[in-house]
């Protein structure tokens, strides 16, 4: 059990990103690469079926091939996605407090919430896209009741263009405007997966408690995230530049090697840089739970036995003695001593044998 946790600053949390990163690699890959194995199969066979059809001269059918991949491809990958997010979290957070940690044991201990985490996301993407969308279906349903009004004039006329260059004038202003909002929106509820999965809240108040703990430190999380995106993109780009170049050369047309070779770069490349955000956001929330909530000092309690953790919820209702003293169901044998018989159930109990209870869930 980590004892030694305290308020870190932003390099500090850089560094032990990197650090829990390097030291758990195969863990935190591992974790991801389940993610990344589905998309790879779905790429695999979505190859496959093009090559059929070429070989059997029905190549029209393409675009029907492709539109299915992407309607099967949205809802898996969101779903995998997020399992692996949150499987993440929990990994960290175990890592980070000193406790083994295994990819079979996050993925075990966050599928029975996996809906829940699910509606999270779904939440917060809602919320950071839809304005987006609106302004596009704005900007269309304009434009398309604007090309009509060139046409009596002429296409050509200085009144469309003028039409034409306002309208995607106002777009683009609308289009930066979003950009902000979602990455305001953002910062405000970075933490709600992590305080979702950790502290086992449902999507709302996990939204809540985002905001709460993200107060006073979207900045610096905003630095970490711009700084891991710029890692990301790079990663990325040295992974993609020899598929760009071959493609250029073959104008677009890949041979069928390439483009395995492509899905199988792709596997590697989610499997290492898709954990990296995900661990240090998980290391903002306890650095947040520390500084605003002295997270640090009842976690050292605990390690000196001192304060028990909080049980699991009893199958069953619990009897008004144990509702106010949690900490006599860890011992049914446990009595009070004679000259004590009952205790505040805010004063520790010294007498108590330390918990042997897992601090992971």
């Amino acid at each position: 059990m980590e004892s030694n946790l305290r308020p870190l600053s932003l390099g500090e949390i850089l560094d032990r990103t990197a650090q829990l990163y390097r030291s758990n690699f195969l863990l935190f890959a591992g974790i991801y690469a389940v993610y990344g194995g589905v998309i790879l199969v779905l790429g695999l066979l979505q190859i496959g079926a093009e090559e059929i059809l070429r070989a059997r001269h029905v190549s029209q059918y393409e675009l029907w091939v492709t539109g299915g991949s992407i309607i099967v491809f949205l809802p898996l990958s969101f779903i995998f996605a997020g399992a692996a997010l949150a499987a993440n979290n929990k990994a960290v957070s175990w890592v980070h407090l000193g406790e083994p940690a295994t990819i079979r044991g996050a993925y075990s201990s966050i599928l029975p919430r996996l809906g829940r985490y699910l509606w999270l996301m779904i939440i917060v993407t809602f919320i950071l896209w839809t304005p987006f969308l609106l302004i596009c279906g704005g900007y269309a349903g304009v434009l398309f009741s604007v090309v009509p009004m060139g046409g009596k004039g002429g296409s050509d006329s200085p009144q469309t263009f003028l039409l034409l260059g306002l309208l995607t004038l106002v777009f683009v202003l609308l289009g930066i405007a979003w950009f902000v909002y979602a990455i305001l929106m953002g910062l405000r509820y970075s933490l709600a997966v992590p305080a979702s999965v950790v502290e086992n809240l449902p999507a709302r108040k996990a939204l809540r408690r985002s905001i709460e703990l993200s107060k006073g430190s979207r900045g610096r999380i905003f630095l970490l995230g711009l700084l891991i995106v710029v890692i990301q993109i790079g990663l990325v780009f040295l992974a993609e530049v020899f598929f760009v170049v071959a493609a250029v050369k073959s104008h677009g047309q890949l041979p069928v090697w390439v483009r395995v070779l492509q899905q199988f770069v792709g596997f590697l490349t989610n499997s290492f840089i898709g954990p990296m955000y995900a661990t240090g956001l998980t290391l903002f929330y306890y650095d947040q739970r520390i500084r605003k909530e002295g997270f640090d000092i009842e976690w050292m309690m605990r390690a000196a036995g001192l304060t028990p953790p909080e049980p699991a919820p009893p199958a069953e209702p619990a009897a008004p003695q144990a509702a106010a003293e949690p900490w006599l169901a860890l011992d049914a044998h446990f009595e009070p001593p004679p000259a004590a018989p009952t205790r505040s159930a805010v004063e520790p109990d010294t007498t108590a044998p330390p918990d042997s209870g897992s601090a992971h869930e």
